[in-house]
Parts: C-alpha cells; sequence; structure tokens
C-alpha cells in the first residue's frame, strides 16, 4: 500500500491516558509529510529521467548495431576489393608474361631469318669474289697471250728483232 504526503497529513491517532505530545506529533507528521513529497516529486523526475536515459540507450543500441553493421559491410567490401585487385593484377602479369614471351618468340624468329640472310650474302660474296677472281685470271690470261703474240710478231724469224714502233699501235 502506498502512503502519500496526503496521507500522512490526515492522518489521526486515538488520544490515550498518557499518549504521545500532540504538538510533537503533528510537527513530526508534517515533516515526514514534506520529505515524502520531496521523494514522490524527485522519484517522478527520477522515473522521466530514466525513460529518458531508456530512449537514449535504445536509439544508441540501434545506432550501435548499424554502425557494426556498417562496418562488417565495409571489411566485406576491402576484403573483396582487395581480392579483386589482386586478381586483376595476376591476371594483367599474366598478359604481360605472355606478351613478352610472344615478342620474344617473334624476335627469335626475326634473328634467326636475319642470321640466315646474312649466311646466304656471306655465300654470294664469297661466290661473287670468286667468280671476280676466276674473271681477272682469265683476263690476265688473256693479257699475258696477248702480250706473247706480240712478242712473236715484233720478232723476225730469223730471230731478228723488229723495231717496235711500227707494231706499237697494233
Amino acid at each position: 500500500m502506498k502512503i502519500t504526503p496526503l496521507d500522512i497529513q490526515q492522518r489521526e491517532f486515538k488520544v490515550s491516558f498518557r499518549g504521545y505530545n500532540r504538538d510533537e506529533v503533528g510537527e513530526f507528521l508534517r515533516s515526514v509529510s514534506r520529505t515524502v513529497e520531496e521523494l514522490v516529486k524527485e522519484n517522478a523526475v527520477l522515473k522521466e529521467r530514466v525513460e529518458e536515459l531508456g530512449t537514449q540507450v535504445n536509439d544508441l543500441s540501434k545506432k550501435e548495431a548499424a554502425l557494426n553493421e556498417l562496418l562488417v559491410t565495409t571489411q566485406t567490401m576491402a576484403e573483396t576489393l582487395k581480392q579483386t585487385a589482386r586478381r586483376e593484377a595476376e591476371l594483367i602479369m599474366k598478359e604481360a608474361e605472355l606478351k613478352s614471351e610472344e615478342l620474344l618468340k617473334r624476335a627469335q624468329g626475326e634473328y634467326e631469318g636475319l642470321h640466315r640472310d646474312i649466311l646466304a650474302l656471306q655465300k654470294q660474296r664469297i661466290v661473287a669474289i670468286e667468280k671476280l677472281r676466276a674473271l681477272l685470271q682469265t683476263f690476265h690470261r688473256m693479257v699475258e697471250l696477248e702480250e706473247l703474240d706480240r712478242d712473236s710478231l715484233t720478232s723476225d724469224p730469223a730471230g731478228k728483232a723488229l723495231p717496235r714502233d711500227r707494231y706499237e699501235g697494233v
């Protein structure tokens, strides 16, 4: 049963032959009544404050839950982005390796082709030099034969040498 300040103020006690002093009891009851009234008011204020704080706690709990969810989502997104970046980097590296291998094979093929061309040109040079040498030898032999013919024309059959100026222009 709740006792209100009004209950305390209106409370009447029976008087007995040797009872308490009525003024002291009255003063005490008024004092108790004021104290209880202050406590009731303070209790009401505290209840309102508790409700406000409860509302704030609920709001903060909701915000905390939302922040935790956001944090988890952000971490998941960050991890996903990292994985995607790793995969893309690996793909780029593989593509670069394939291109470099292809370029290396192409360069190797071009090198081999150029090497064959150089060898063929060296063979053609050797053949050309040999042909030129043979041609020079042929010309040299022809010049020698020409000189022999000339010497034989400038000599007389008896073995005497004929004057050369006569045959110089021949």
